[in-house]
C-alpha cells in the first residue's frame, strides 16, 4: 500500500511539473541562435527596421527566457554599447535604428520574466549612455524610436 502511495505521489508530482511547464515561456532555455556571438547579433540588427532573426529565424525577443544562459544576456548588452558608440558618431543613422531596435525587442522579449528586470536595465543604460551627460539630440531619438517601435512590434 505504501508503495502504491509513493507511486500516485510520484506520478501527480511529474503531471504537475508537466503542466507547468506547458505554455510557459519562462520553463525552456533559450533558442540556439541566441548564443551567436555578438558580430552575428550586429549583423542581423543592421536589417531593422524590418524584422530582425537571429540566425535567419530566431526573434532576439526569444532569447529571454529566464533560463537562458548568461552568454544571451552580456551578448545583448555587449551589442547595445558598441550600438550606442556607433549611434554617437552618428545618431541619425543605421546604429541608432538598430540599438533602438535592440532594446525594444528586449524590452518585449522579458515583459514576462521578472528576472530580467536587470538585464532590461542594463541595456536601457548601455543604449542611452552619452558620456558627455544629457541627450543625444533629436536625431538620435527619432531613429532610436523607429527602432524601437519596430523591435516591439517584430523583435
Amino acid at each position: 500500500m505504501e508503495s502504491m502511495r509513493r507511486a500516485i505521489a510520484a506520478a501527480a508530482v511529474l503531471l504537475v511539473s508537466a503542466l507547468a511547464a506547458c505554455g510557459s515561456k519562462g520553463s525552456t532555455s533559450a533558442p540556439n541562435a541566441c548564443l551567436d556571438p555578438v558580430g552575428a547579433w550586429l549583423s542581423a540588427l543592421q536589417s531593422a527596421p524590418s524584422a530582425v532573426r537571429l540566425s535567419g529565424q530566431t526573434p532576439i525577443s526569444d532569447c529571454f527566457t529566464g533560463t537562458e544562459s548568461l552568454d544571451v544576456a552580456q551578448t545583448a548588452v555587449k551589442a547595445a554599447t558598441l550600438l550606442n558608440a556607433k549611434a554617437r558618431r552618428d545618431p541619425g543613422g543605421q546604429g541608432t535604428v538598430s540599438l533602438g531596435y535592440l532594446d525594444g525587442a528586449v524590452h518585449v522579449g522579458t515583459a514576462h520574466v521578472s528576472s530580467e528586470a536587470d538585464l532590461v536595465r542594463r541595456i536601457d543604460t548601455a543604449a542611452r549612455y552619452n558620456p558627455h551627460g544629457g541627450s543625444l539630440g533629436a536625431a538620435f531619438e527619432r531613429a532610436f524610436g523607429k527602432g524601437y517601435a519596430a523591435g516591439e512590434a517584430t523583435g
